[in-house]
């Protein structure tokens, strides 16, 4: 394919990550932050310390605090920032764009006031774009070393996402195209939420056993909401869904378990988020998964727990418990079905 610009927002470890997948790919890649020490620390040593410590970064790699300069003449804007600050920076670009610009969304979260999906946020702000977003179990850590990945891209149109896929795929980074844009967006999101509670698990003390369970219990949650609000439950046996919930729950590179291990020990939420060092998405979606419920009218007794913990201070120890003592249930799952969707 022919190389493209494109406008990288956010020099986390995410956007960095990406931004190392494009540049191997020849495309033209502007990369803003708006932390002058960083900017500082990233052009004067070709490293990002802090995100990726121990990465060199790409000589083809343009970096940019002045946000206009890093937009001109855009093909796509990949949006990394995190999910609350996202509509603040649409805000910010929205001068700059010509309206063919695809949006490409990475952040893993749901709007925190409005109960919003990303997609519904960059459809108020820039309705005349574009907009794909960008999923599945992917380490920024691992992403930057080369290690083989796998993510799914979605959008309302086959075009736009195949032109995604086309910007991101190499040996190493496999993109696939699904038409769901919902139950990716709502798969990378909750998945937060469950992971911070396989960290709670972990820092108890607890085994595997109990660390499978709140898996397999913690998809069904998320596809049942996915349901109501109109995903494909299909979406949820895939890559943005069980595949993702899996690495995050999982590996010690996710700062929502990392976040959950602290609690689970006994931390308080202010000394976790302090230790972290970088935004918990499971903090902010736990609360929005939760009122969700509550509108929707729909059972997350896991969601509700970990509320609970977080929002009400409540006990990490008796959360599991409440969990084990409900009521006796049937396992009938929702997670696979055939899929209606068509593109």
């Amino acid at each position: 394919m022919e190389h493209s610009k494109i406008a990288v927002l956010g020099a986390g470890s995410w956007g960095t990550a990406l931004s190392i997948v494009l540049c191997s790919k020849g495309h033209h890649v502007n990369l803003w932050m708006r932390n002058e020490e960083q900017y500082k620390e990233m052009t004067n040593t070709g490293r990002s310390q802090k995100y990726l410590p121990g990465i060199d970064l790409p000589k083809n790699l343009n970096m940019y605090l002045d946000l206009e300069k890093a937009m001109v003449d855009s093909d796509a804007i990949l949006i990394s920032v995190s999910s609350q600050a996202v509509r603040g920076i649409l805000k910010k670009i929205k001068p700059y764009l010509k309206g063919h610009e695809v949006i490409i969304n990475a952040a893993k979260g749901l709007e925190k006031e409005t109960h919003l999906r990303i997609s519904e946020v960059v459809a108020e702000e820039l309705p005349e774009n574009p907009f794909v977003v960008l999923s599945g179990p992917s380490h920024a850590e691992e992403v930057s070393n080369n290690m083989p990945t796998t993510v799914v891209v979605a959008s309302k149109s086959k075009e736009i996402a195949e032109f995604v896929q086309d910007l991101f795929i190499t040996s190493t980074f496999r993109v696939y195209t699904n038409p769901d844009v919902i139950g990716v967006e709502l798969g990378g999101s909750l998945k937060n939420v469950i992971a911070f509670g396989a960290g709670i698990v972990d820092g108890l003390g607890y085994g595997d056993n109990a660390k499978a369970a709140l898996i397999t219990r913690g998809i069904s949650e998320i596809a049942r909401l996915g349901n109501v609000m109109g995903a494909d439950i299909s979406t949820f046996a895939g890559l943005s869904g069980i595949g993702d919930l899996i690495v995050t729950c999982t590996s010690m590179h996710s700062r929502n378990r990392r976040a959950g291990i602290l609690i689970g020990q006994g931390h308080t939420l202010e000394e976790t988020l302090k230790e972290i060092g970088m935004v918990v998405e499971g903090i902010a979606t736990t609360k929005v998964a939760y009122e969700l419920a509550q509108k929707y009218g729909i059972e997350m007794p896991i969601t509700q727990e970990i509320y609970d913990v977080i929002y009400n201070g409540g006990s990490a120890k008796n959360a599991v418990h409440n969990l084990m003592t409900r009521n006796r249930t049937h396992e009938i799952e929702e997670v696979v079905s055939n899929s209606n969707l068509k593109w």
